[in-house]
């Protein structure tokens, strides 16, 4: 005799199994979503930000991020998040529509349906097999295209390996004799954000046929500029300094950033980067400079806040600084936070205030309209080029103009020393899709007014880790061997490391673990 299941169970059962069916849709759902959102999120960074390694990716996102640019975090998800997974419930929604619709008709959309109309029992199977386990061959699928788009595979691969290269090359500044004039020079240092020689025409060492940056151009012309050719050119970031605060780091500590997946990020960052290091702000504080530093955001993005107040005791000016003294409406925020015009502007009265003391001055500041993605151009620039990102790089070259000729009217002129560099390379991809691989972008460089002169800054192969010891130099500081972290001074023409060993077989070791950069540097 049958047994009969009670009624209760009957209907548990069924709550059970539509439970459970829930459940797995959900799951279903969620794998899809991850892996188009890895794909996305992939494709997106690779077509907005030149990243060229995963320790540049890590570090930014261990960085403080939530203070980037206004629309950066908001179009990252948005494009990465928000529509793959809209775009994945919207067509499970269609799905479930167009089968409630067609539900007492013969035409096939439900799966089990069409598994029936199938009279091959073997085929049946192999169909709901696959159907089942797509999301997690599509999941894996994801994984391994962003480890591979986005260099992570290279980085565990280089990251097993050790090498000695830092440890060999690297001079300790603590270790060296570094001697400055009886009358000490001062300093302004402007990082150009993304400011590279290509935006030149090709007559003058460009890539272009338009001179996009002809200001800067002129300048570099009428002043000390070191380069790979005879005609204007730069300098090459290597690993480690090809984003804004490792540029930094490279040209003020003449080391990179290696960042570790098992870093503690706050720790990091607290502790100061490259903590113990010893650096250009170290070293001009300690020879009775005053260090200051100027941004148009947040200071605390990437790490900049930690590394210079552990580098040199710098006074910070930034976006918040700009409300607190009223150049600025508490409500104001433009692209990053505030524009490079009244930047500027803000500078001039620094200076003026700065200068009016006794003390030797660094007065290092960072621009920030040319950033990526597409840069920002101010309505008092004129925009003549269908790109923005160009108009952006041309009005950041006029307004630099005006204020390198503001700066050389003024008296304390005759005892500074004016230098311009690029951070790093652009990061706006779409700008050099068409730019040749056997050309060699660079950042741009120019010394005005330094204390000595050369005639080794043409035909020159280097890196941002040379401006260290150069920009001492340039003040008229003397520095036995002249060699500080992995740089060299280029106005004694003693050979760079790039020069030595080549720029590849740099960046093949920099990657690599370096017991000493652990313990010395960082």
């Amino acid at each position: 005799m049958k047994k009969t299941v009670p009624e209760k169970k009957v209907k548990s059962r069924k709550v059970l199994r539509k439970v459970a069916k829930i459940l797995l849709v959900i799951l279903y759902l969620l794998l899809l979503s991850i892996s188009f959102i890895l794909i996305f999120g992939t494709n997106w960074t690779i077509s907005n930000y030149g990243f060229d390694s995963f320790n540049q990716i890590l570090y930014t996102l261990n960085s403080s991020v939530t203070k980037a640019g206004s629309g950066v975090v908001d179009e990252f998800i948005f494009s990465n998040i928000f529509i793959p997974v809209c775009l994945i419930l919207g067509i499970y929604i269609f799905y479930r529509i167009i089968k409630y619709i067609f539900r007492n008709s013969n035409f096939v959309w439900d799966i089990e349906l069409f598994h029936k109309k199938i009279s091959n029992v073997k085929l049946k199977k192999v169909g709901k097999v696959i159907f089942t386990i797509f999301p997690i061959f599509l999941l894996i699928f994801s994984i391994c295209y962003t480890m591979s788009r986005l260099y992570i595979f290279d980085y565990l691969i280089s990251s097993s390996k050790t090498s000695d290269f830092i440890k060999l090359e690297y001079v300790d500044p603590e270790d060296v004799k570094i001697t400055f004039p009886n009358k000490k020079r001062n300093l302004i240092y402007i990082y150009l954000e993304s400011m590279e020689n290509t935006y030149a025409n090709e007559a003058n060492g460009g890539y272009f046929n338009i001179n996009y940056i002809p200001e800067l151009t002129k300048i570099a012309k009428e002043n000390l500029n070191f380069s790979y050719t005879k005609k204007m050119g730069g300098a090459v970031p290597l690993y480690g300094t090809t984003w804004t605060t490792g540029a930094i780091v490279a040209s003020t500590a003449g080391v990179p950033i290696k960042t570790s997946l098992d870093a503690n990020s706050s720790e990091f960052y607290d502790r100061g980067v490259v903590e113990k290091a010893y650096s250009l702000g170290d070293i001009l504080k300690d020879n009775g400079y005053q260090n200051y530093m100027m941004v148009g955001s947040d200071i605390e993005f990437g790490g900049r806040e930690a590394y210079l107040a552990s580098h040199g005791d710098y006074t910070m000016l930034d976006y918040n600084t700009a409300i607190d003294e009223g150049v600025i409406d508490e409500d104001y925020y433009v692209w990053w936070g505030l524009e490079d015009y009244k930047l500027f502007n803000w500078a001039k009265d620094k200076l003026t205030e700065i200068a009016s003391d006794d003390e030797p001055f660094n007065f290092t500041m960072l621009t920030v309209d040319t950033h990526a993605v597409g840069g920002y151009t101010s309505n008092l620039c004129e925009k003549k080029y269908n790109d923005s990102y160009f108009n952006s790089i041309a009005c950041s070259s006029s307004q630099l103009g005006e204020f390198i000729d503001w700066i050389q009217k003024q008296d304390f002129y005759k005892n500074t020393t004016v230098i311009l560099t690029g951070d790093h390379l652009s990061m706006n991809k779409n700008t050099f899709t068409d730019v040749d691989d056997d050309y060699m972008r660079t950042v741009y460089n120019v010394y005005l007014n330094p204390a000595i002169q050369t005639d080794c800054n043409k035909n020159r192969e280097f890196s941002t880790f040379d401006f260290f010891p150069t920009t001492l130099a340039s003040l008229g500081a003397t520095i036995d061997g002249n060699k500080l972290g992995l740089g060299t001074n280029l106005f004694s023409c003693k050979k760079t490391l790039s020069e030595i060993y080549g720029n590849k077989y740099i960046n093949k070791n920099l990657p690599q673990k370096s017991t000493f950069y652990n313990k010395h540097i960082a």
